[in-house]
């Protein structure tokens, strides 16, 4: 049981892990491609050969970062891993030099308890013009925006 940099043989157990939450419409969907191609910025949670949870962090811009699909499998949920799995991302952030680290999550419970606050998405313009332009749900986000300063 630990938690490690993603490998590229793990990307197919993350996309199976992800999609199951995005199918009940707990997380949005990533693609196969989009895994590979932010196989730097995964995290992963190993149990017994098993990738069982992950969390990504991905950089927007000199001072800033988003925590992206943290998921846990839900036979693991409640014993702390996606606070294990959010707690290295932050870590990393730190190391980096990164000031704020931001979400969208349909779970903002989750992460008010770990210190992050409610924010207005107009707030993270990198995030609008860079990524949700391309979201299927865009411009009617339903996803909570939080974020956390460093």
């Amino acid at each position: 049981m630990k938690i490690r940099k993603a490998k590229t043989t793990d990307v197919k157990h993350i996309h199976q892990l992800v999609n199951e939450f995005a199918k009940k419409e707990e997380m949005l969907p990533r693609s196969l491609n989009d895994l590979y191609d932010s196989i730097r910025d995964l995290y992963v949670y190993e149990d017994k050969g098993k990738i069982k949870g992950v969390c990504a962090l991905h950089i927007m811009w000199d001072d800033l970062a988003e925590i992206r699909s943290l998921a846990v499998s839900k036979d693991l949920q409640g014993k702390g891993i996606g606070k294990r799995l959010l707690t290295t991302c932050i870590k990393e952030a730190k190391g980096l030099g990164i000031k704020r680290v931001f979400a969208l999550t349909y779970q903002p419970e989750f992460f008010r308890k770990m210190d992050f606050k409610p924010i207005d998405k107009s707030k993270l313009p990198q995030k609008i013009w860079g990524d949700c332009l391309r979201c299927p749900k865009f411009p009617e986000c339903d996803e909570d925006a939080v974020i956390r300063e460093l």
